[in-house]
């Protein structure tokens, strides 16, 4: 699979990388069908303190999976993120 990672507006630091190499692989277990996996990190721009966006979008057979959180951490929007397409993931093997 495929992993490509974009940021709007910073640079993300290596334990942040690693988090995401970790986190992503593991959805491969779920689904082998996983062709690419597209991340993408922005800082909203509001007021609140929860304003750090991950999205993830699995480019599998049939239609894409879309995943996008907004919490405090990037860490955090990712782990919510990887959460849902696991389900979803899950939910459409077994669909198949």
């Amino acid at each position: 699979m495929k992993i490509s990672v974009q940021s709007i507006g910073l640079t993300p630091h290596e334990p942040l990388e690693s988090h995401i190499d970790k986190k992503v692989n593991k959805l491969a277990t779920f689904y082998d069908k996983i062709q690419e996996c597209k991340i993408f990190l922005k800082v909203e721009n509001n007021a609140e303190k929860a304003n750090k966006t991950a999205e993830i979008i699995l480019v599998v057979p049939g239609d894409d999976i879309v995943v996008k959180k907004t919490t405090t951490t990037f860490e955090e929007s990712l782990d919510l993120c990887v959460d849902a397409a696991k389900k979803l993931l899950i939910k459409k093997k077994e669909m198949a």
